[in-house]
């Protein structure tokens, strides 16, 4: 290939030295094989005008309806391809410098180019295929010889006695005899019949591979579209569960009545001389079934407020969203149980441990029995006659809570803020407790990230 275009290209650069005027001029010279001058019948000193007179009248001899000679078509042909030649100053003057010099000979890249201009497309194409099946045939064994000698010069550089002790001389020999000998087998008029050999044979191949190629894509799909329904319908099913949820959610609670039974949870019974109120039956209360847990929350909030505390059933119903009757009668309930939830163990109150006094009196000042109605009399006292008011504010207060002295509503005051203050301490030490455990599981989750 590299022999076709150096030849290809050295043609072009030689060509390109003449004219469209010289290729003509020697194209003619070639045709006619004749002198011009002698053809017409006049000197080559003749001038333009008796070249024309002359040509007329060889015109008049040489026509091919009054000449009667086999060829007369190629001798009026030839006599007005010349007449064209001389009749042109240039082309003349070209025409006498081959008269003078002759034409190009073998040696002139001109000369290939005048007869390659002159072929056909399959003359053409069986020269340059002749040259190029020579030229790789040549390629070939350079390539070879070139590897050969390289590696007799990497032998020689090596040395003979070294290459010898190490065996090094015996696996080159080796690897030369194995490199593959340039063979005709491997040009141009065989690699074009195994090429459409090759070609024939892998069409149906590479059909069946293309239909199986596609049939994959096909199942493929089919399968994406299977997992996007399957999807779909499992995206549709929860939305229906989901739903369903609410609906059930939303559905209305059944009605709650508590039974007509006094408040057991107070924190001391009411066993003083009061006569206690009659008991009043409860409205219906709607509330709905208490779970595992609203009991938890229940018991939980029973003991973040204890007995005596202002509120205490208005709060815990409040946070449990619930109405006060409902969550006394189930706090009775629990209470009943030892505030066992059902299925798990009890959960007893923490025991409340009264402060120790230093005299007997105190002592038994803070366990009296108190009733509801005394309690109720002692915080709305406390409320109605604050710090800083005029005149002795306990003796106001007593005065206020039937049954009871100055001392026992003091010390009923105290007992009550204990406690509280208790309560608020153990809170604050459960929820440090809980950001102490978040914080602990945040490190451990960190350290494992």
């Amino acid at each position: 290939m590299r022999l076709c275009a150096f030849l290809l290209l050295s043609l072009a650069l030689g060509a390109a030295a003449w004219d469209d005027g010289d290729l003509e001029v020697f194209d003619v010279v070639e045709e006619v094989n004749q002198n011009f001058y002698e053809l017409l019948g006049v000197t080559q000193e003749a001038t333009p005008s008796e070249i024309k007179s002359a040509f007329k009248k060889l015109t008049l001899k040489l026509h091919p309806d009054k000449n009667d000679a086999p060829d007369a078509d190629v001798q009026f042909r030839n006599l007005v391809s010349v007449h064209n030649i001389l009749k042109d100053p240039g082309k003349r003057e070209k025409y006498n410098e081959v008269l003078k010099n002759g034409l190009p000979n073998w040696r002139s890249a001109i000369y290939y180019y005048r007869h390659v201009r002159k072929m056909g497309l399959a003359e053409g194409s069986f020269i340059l295929f002749v040259i190029i099946t020579f030229g790789q045939y040549a390629v070939g064994w350079a390539a070879y010889a070139e590897k050969r000698f390289t590696a007799e010069q990497i032998l020689n550089s090596r040395g003979k006695k070294h290459s010898k002790k190490s065996g090094f001389d015996t696996g080159l020999a080796e690897i030369l005899d194995q490199l593959p000998k340039p063979s005709i087998k491997d040009t141009l008029p065989f690699q074009i019949p195994r090429l459409i050999w090759w070609s024939i044979v892998g069409i149906p191949r590479g059909i069946m591979e293309l239909r199986r190629q596609m049939k994959e894509r096909e199942e493929e799909a089919r399968r994406q579209m299977k997992r996007e329904e399957e999807e779909k319908a499992r995206a549709e099913r929860d939305a229906a569960a989901m739903e369903e949820a609410k609906a059930k959610g939303a559905r209305k609670r059944r009605g709650f009545v508590p039974p007509e039974r006094e408040c057991l949870l107070d924190p001391v019974a009411a066993e003083d001389d009061t006569p206690a109120p009659e008991p009043v039956k409860a409205p219906v209360i709607t509330g709905g079934l208490w779970t595992d847990d609203d009991l938890a929350e229940l018991i939980r909030l029973v003991k973040k407020h204890p007995g005596g505390s202002a509120a205490r059933w208005e709060s815990i119903a409040d946070a449990m969203g619930r109405s006060v009757p409902e969550v006394t009668h189930m706090a009775a309930k629990l209470k009943d149980n030892c505030y066992k939830i059902p299925g798990q163990e009890p959960e007893p109150l923490p025991v409340e441990v009264p402060k120790k006094v230093k005299t007997r009196k105190t002592e038994e000042v803070s366990s009296g029995n108190w009733s509801q109605q005394q309690q109720k009399a002692l915080e709305a006292a406390l409320a109605k006659h604050p710090k800083g008011g005029a005149g002795d504010r306990w003796q106001k207060i007593a005065a206020a809570v039937p049954g009871k002295t100055k001392e026992e509503c003091m010390q009923r005051c105290k007992y009550l803020s204990e406690t509280l203050r208790k309560q608020k301490q153990k809170e604050e030490e459960d929820r440090l407790r809980e950001e102490n455990g978040e914080q602990s599981d945040t490190e451990g989750q960190n350290e494992e990230s």
